[in-house]
């Protein structure tokens, strides 16, 4: 029996519309998942403190995102980034995911009920898992690995008062420690208490959070 031609045997690839891409295929062609970004050195992360944008293969993955995606400004640490940000993308994921900042947790699936993903956003702490990425554009975000370069006396009260023991929730519990002392420069027990109310610790060290945090004010005081 002859042999059919391969052209009949083998059906042809159907081209893959742009509706058919996934988000996981644009993310890896644009090479968004791949190297570390603390620098703003990850591709498609155009950092604009220097005003120069992305260019080449990376500006055109850009140009051809999912429809209702936003290049979106943000300020992190005192770097300003511009990313794409999906409609439906958290602020806790775009800065882990694309910008690297990993202290950000997540303990309760995104329910918004552990505050291990809180961050700071224009002098108030919030939660990013239940924060849109899209809604930051042009914001002042401050993660735990802010706190820790600008030699913040918090860093040094945590570990002297044992504050943490796996460490998984200390950067939600120190960006709300350190937006309390922001705001409030000399907390009552009381106070404290009730700012950290919301975060939320597997290993239950939280009566050492109380002297770390006052005596990071009287650090602060006398600086």
């Amino acid at each position: 029996m002859p042999k059919k031609e391969a052209s009949e045997t083998e059906e042809e690839e159907p081209e893959e519309s742009f509706s058919t891409i996934s988000r996981r295929k644009f993310l890896k062609d644009a090479g968004l998942i791949a190297g570390g970004a603390m620098g703003g050195s990850m591709a498609g992360v155009s950092p604009i403190t220097a005003g120069v944008p992305a260019t080449g293969a990376v500006a055109a993955a850009i140009e051809t995102a999912s429809a209702g995606s936003q290049k979106t400004k943000l300020n992190v640490n005192g770097v300003e980034y511009q990313v794409q940000a999906d409609p439906e993308e958290s602020l806790r994921d775009c800065l882990r995911e694309k910008l690297g900042y990993l202290s950000i947790k997540d303990m309760c699936l995104g329910h918004g009920a552990c505050g291990s993903c809180t961050v700071i956003m224009d002098g108030r702490p919030i939660l990013s898992c239940l924060t849109l990425a899209i809604e930051c554009d042009g914001k002042k975000i401050q993660t735990a690995e802010g706190i820790a370069l600008s030699r913040h006396p918090l860093i040094e009260t945590y570990i002297m008062n044992y504050c943490m023991q796996c460490g998984y929730c200390t950067p939600g519990f120190l960006c709300t420690s350190k937006a309390l002392l922001d705001k409030n420069p000399d907390p009552t027990e009381a106070d404290i208490r009730e700012a950290l109310a919301g975060n939320l610790c597997r290993c239950a060290t939280y009566v050492r959070h109380i002297p770390a945090v006052q005596q990071a004010a009287r650090a602060l005081k006398g600086a």
